[in-house]
């Protein structure tokens, strides 16, 4: 189907050159991390704080949101989009608010270290400590101890993969559901392997000849890219990993790395439900929040 008319009108106003300016992380985030609405006009959840989680990497600044006043929630750790390198608490109060509210979850949304200041693996290892610190704080986060999701957008949704490997194979905790919207699963883009790439490789605002120095970032230090904690996409071995929910988008790049990752969870046993939003491209929040 046709770009859906409101997500036509945000790409009609972004400005189209054939010329790419070289990525200035400090001017990206400036961009990408402002929030689109005032805080009172957001959706209202009961109770939203700020604390800071202390990692033998580092401290790491999360805010937690609490759908209601209960005895006990269920818990879902998310991980913010941003190609690893933009994205931050606020940029993203806005999607985990009625994720929060809608789901009945206790969230804690996790502002991970940016590269290039922090390359791979800062932002996995701060992925992981966090939900780690999350489940042996159960008492303190009123966490049910049974629901432990993870989720997360774009590189966000790169990191939900890498993490749930990480847990499956370290056994410190379990994750029991991952949520990857529109997830950027392989890193190496020497060549555009995925049809989606070409097909909606520019006009989309995510564009594919950029996607390389946008990860650049991230994998400093001649990272393998072929490392399934890098590019999830690549571990064969997927069996014993958390039921999966996987939301692509018709005119996004990654879509079919998405859906095949998808179909490689459901070959190894794992329960899998995939979402296609038609119409819909990277801009898929805009215009369908949660």
């Amino acid at each position: 189907m046709p770009v859906h008319p409101e997500i036509k009108k945000i790409l009609d106003f972004i400005p189209q050159s054939d010329s790419k300016p070289k990525i200035i992380p400090e001017e990206h985030r400036k961009m990408f991390n402002a929030p689109v609405l005032p805080v009172e006009k957001r959706v209202q959840v009961h109770a939203v704080e700020e604390r800071t989680v202390p990692t033998s990497e580092a401290d790491i600044l999360v805010r937690i949101y609490t759908p209601k006043e209960a005895d006990s929630y269920p818990l879902l750790m998310y991980f913010h989009g941003g190609a690893f390198f933009t994205g931050n608490l606020e940029s993203h109060d806005e999607v985990v608010r009625p994720i929060c509210k809608e789901s009945g979850y206790k969230v804690i949304s996790i502002d991970y270290r940016l590269a290039p200041e922090h390359p791979y693996p800062a932002a996995l290892v701060d992925c992981y400590h966090v939900t780690k610190w999350a489940t042996e704080h159960k008492d303190e986060l009123k966490w049910d101890g049974k629901n432990l999701a993870i989720a997360g957008d774009s590189s966000g949704g790169n990191l939900v993969a890498a993490v749930s490997l990480m847990a499956r194979d370290k056994k410190e905790f379990t994750i029991t559901k991952q949520v990857l919207y529109y997830p950027s699963l392989d890193l190496d883009f020497s060549e555009f392997r995925y049809p989606s790439l070409v097909e909606n490789g520019k006009g989309y605002f995510v564009e594919s000849d950029q996607l390389a120095e946008h990860n650049s970032f991230y994998l400093l230090g001649n990272v393998d890219t072929d490392h399934p904690l890098v590019s999830p996409i690549r571990e064969e071995n997927l069996e014993h990993l958390p039921a999966a929910l996987v939301i692509t988008a018709e005119y996004d790049p990654f879509r079919d790395e998405g859906e095949l990752f998808a179909e490689n969870l459901k070959k190894c046993g794992v329960q899998v439900e995939t979402k296609r939003y038609e119409g819909a491209t990277w801009l898929l929040r805009k215009v369908y929040p949660s």
